[in-house]
């Protein structure tokens, strides 16, 4: 009875002491261990989103406009300024991966974005300046024939020091405002279920913003005057991202996480001799006395080679105890684990390119199709061409918002699981989308060359709506399912690398995209002896560019399904541990295991 007494308190306390600390290794601005109830969650959360709503504001800003910029102010042919947008679209899609390892392993994600942030502005600054710097300007006149060299070179260095600075602020800024929700306390992991739907709402909204507004003082106005306004809004959100300081909860960076990952490696091939046991209780692991980082993971039946990395050759004796003190000779299940979770990431990673092609047209040719299309509102009015991208932030913000709010509350009800349905399952019904957008531009792009040829007149921008919308929709399941997987799945040391594998497949997509091109435009002339992409649109069959990718698009998703089906989610066994704050704080942990599907 007095037994049970006890066992009862120690349980009282410990979840007292869930409730009131953040149990999960987290610290607050002054090192220690954070107080529930004045930091993270959402009274944080809301500071980071803010900062990515002007960090899209600005990018959409440049990149929805920049096949414009290419071709009328440096007077470069269609096929050349598409080349050009992808390849800088690819560089600052794939900088990240830079920018998110020295955030996990050296910066930490807090510095980082600071860091970021900084050579953003410098890009923009210098955009800017290009346009009113008499030396650096495009030319004297109103329209320029030629441009000058000095304002083309001012240019690209200037967006691809946005591009650096895009390659460390996104992976951190993201993955740092999911830091400041706990995944081992129920009601804050609801929350970062939450989270990535609405932080990619406020994106949206920076988006919008940016293709209505900015595009519009850039079309009317100047891109000059366009510049000091991007330039003072991310200058403004810099402000606004350190006033959230006090409330935020840092992770401290542990060093290169790719090295435990070659230790597991060069121990499994080591051992590859030893029979695997079937019990992974025989596996090496860290008591929780050890383990004071991080979370244990349960063994999975996948990949079987690696768990050899775990296996204790000499038990007991002098050589066992040496060989435990080498992560060289002998790996935890933990970290066994950790690399079978990169390892099933390729495939994933892989099969979702197809989509990042398709997501890439909307930035590209959906822009140069509006260009030569009528625009015309009522009299007066013309809508800018890169001002049709609205469309596709407008479906995003309005579907994610009946997504989260109507559709996942009767998922959960019918499937049980508390995400609606799983991650995989809603990165395949995006590509279901992003396959019919294809198949809508495909029909309406012939539609408007036959009606430019039998009438000799331009057919109405409206008719790009429904490609706008539909890939809206299917970014809203797939891009934002694909932030949510590759945060969840990966290491919890390598969650800024994580979005940057996210971001990494939009950036490998534009440049597969580019060869496409070259290689769709190559088999027509060999074939038809004619090019598919002219110097404009009407001389070219942009059709049948859309029927290829359509055709990619629908083998791809049923590769995808197969490597879905097989794939086993990250298994997590809940454990709280805590950083050193004081004789007060106790860590906390329970045995369950749990999967995050």
């Amino acid at each position: 009875m007095e037994h049970n007494k006890v066992d009862t308190k120690l349980q009282e306390s410990s979840y007292d002491d869930q409730q009131k600390w953040v149990l999960d290794s987290s610290l607050d601005s002054r090192g220690g261990v954070p107080v529930r109830a004045r930091t993270g969650a959402w009274r944080a959360a809301l500071f980071v989103i803010a900062n990515e709503f002007s960090e899209r504001l600005s990018y959409f800003g440049i990149v929805t406009s920049l096949v414009v910029y290419l071709t009328t102010i440096l007077h470069q042919d269609l096929k050349m300024a598409v080349r050009n947008a992808n390849y800088w679209s690819g560089v600052t899609t794939l900088m990240p991966l830079l920018g998110g390892f020295v955030a996990d392993a050296y910066l930490g994600r807090y510095a980082t974005v600071l860091l970021a942030t900084i050579i953003y502005l410098m890009g923009l600054i210098l955009l800017t300046l290009s346009w009113f710097i008499p030396g650096l300007k495009a030319c004297n006149q109103e329209i320029c024939v030629e441009p000058r060299k000095a304002h083309e070179i001012a240019f690209f260095i200037a967006i691809y020091l946005i591009s650096i600075g895009t390659g460390g602020h996104k992976p951190s800024l993201e993955s740092f405002g999911a830091d400041q929700f706990e995944d081992g306390h129920p009601e804050e992991r609801k929350m970062k279920m939450s989270y990535f739907n609405w932080w990619s709402t406020g994106l949206c909204a920076g988006v919008l913003t940016a293709v209505t507004v900015i595009v519009y003082i850039e079309d009317r106005i100047g891109w000059g005057v366009a510049g000091i306004i991007l330039t003072v809004v991310m200058a403004t959100s810099l402000l606004i991202f350190l006033m959230g300081r006090p409330f935020y909860r840092y992770r401290a960076p542990t060093g290169s996480p790719l090295t435990p990952m070659l230790q597991v490696f060069v121990a499994a091939i080591s051992k590859r001799h030893l029979p695997c046991p079937n019990d992974s209780s025989l596996l090496h692991e860290l008591s929780r006395e050890e383990y004071t980082k991080g979370r244990f993971l349960s063994s999975t039946n996948n990949l079987k080679f690696l768990d050899k990395a775990a296996i204790i050759e000499n038990r007991g004796s002098e050589n066992g105890m040496a060989e435990k003190k080498s992560p060289w000779k002998l790996a935890t299940v933990t970290k066994v684990e950790e690399l079978k979770l990169l390892i099933n990431m390729i495939p994933i990673w892989f099969f979702t390119l197809a989509f990042g092609i398709c997501a890439t047209q909307g930035t590209t040719f959906f822009i140069k199709q509006a260009i030569i299309m009528d625009r015309h509102i009522g009299h007066n009015f013309i809508v800018p061409p890169s001002s049709m991208f609205a469309l596709v932030a407008l479906s995003m913000i309005i579907f994610l918002t009946f997504y989260e709010k109507l559709l996942v509350p009767i998922l959960r009800r019918v499937t049980g699981n508390e995400r609606g349905i799983s991650i995989l399952k809603r990165i395949g019904t995006g590509m279901v989308f992003s396959l019919i957008t294809m198949i809508i531009a495909a029909l309406i792009e012939r539609k408007r060359l036959d009606y430019t040829k039998q009438h000799h007149m331009a057919m109405s921008v409206i008719w790009l709506a429904p490609q706008f919308i539909v890939i809206g929709i299917a970014d809203a399941l797939t891009l934002v399912g694909l932030q949510e997987y590759f945060y969840d799945q990966v290491p919890d040391s390598m969650r800024s690398l994580g979005i940057a594998f996210y971001l990494s497949v939009i950036g490998a997509a534009s440049f597969v995209n580019n060869f496409l091109i070259t290689v769709t435009d190559r088999l027509a002339e060999e074939i038809s002896g004619k090019s598919l992409f002219g110097k404009d649109l009407n001389s070219s069959r942009l059709d049948r560019f859309y029927w290829t990718l359509a055709a990619l698009t629908a083998v791809n998703m049923c590769f995808f399904v197969i490597v879905a089906k097989k794939y086993t989610y990250k298994s997590v066994q809940s454990s709280l541990a805590v950083a050193d704050g004081g004789d007060d704080v106790e860590a906390a942990s329970v045995g369950n295991t749990s999967k995050y599907t």
